[in-house]
């Protein structure tokens, strides 16, 4: 019972913590070259952190309890570094990029384009969080498929 449990937490955290990713990694593409995209990405962010931070701890909690019993594997180890990767992200985007964007936003500049090096260190945070939550996924699937068997 514990392992469905388990199982279910983890997924619902996939699904909560990678659709608020793919929403805001999308916009934040879009948002690049577009006034229209940039003020959305703004207006969003507002939505999908929490959804991040929801589903970064429950995906972690749930895999902490279904993988208790297997001792640190080296699938456990890549697991978490990822996780520390998608933390420390999580942690820049949370408390330097958003507070640059509500900033932004009261002075009325949502739709202006970010500036070059905010936008290069966004691209650099999309690649961790693309990656990072991707490949967790796919090392979860592996496990359930191969590994738990």
């Amino acid at each position: 019972m514990i392992d469905a449990l388990s199982i279910f937490i983890t997924i619902a955290g996939f699904i909560i913590g990678l659709g608020a990713v793919t929403v805001i990694d999308l916009h934040g593409f879009l948002g690049r070259k577009s006034p229209y995209w940039t003020e959305a990405t703004t207006r969003t962010h507002k939505v999908t952190k929490p959804m991040i931070w929801i589903g970064t701890i429950l995906a972690a909690i749930g895999s902490a309890v279904l993988y208790r019993a297997d001792g640190w594997t080296t699938l456990h180890l890549v697991q978490v570094c990822i996780l520390g990767a998608l933390v420390v992200n999580g942690i820049f985007l949370s408390f330097r990029v958003s507070p640059f964007l509500l900033a932004r936003e009261k002075k009325g500049q949502s739709s202006t384009l970010l500036p070059k090096s905010w936008q290069r260190k966004i691209t650099v945070s999309f690649i961790v969080s693309f990656t990072g939550w991707w490949g967790s996924l796919a090392l979860f699937v592996y496990y359930l498929v191969y590994a738990a068997a």
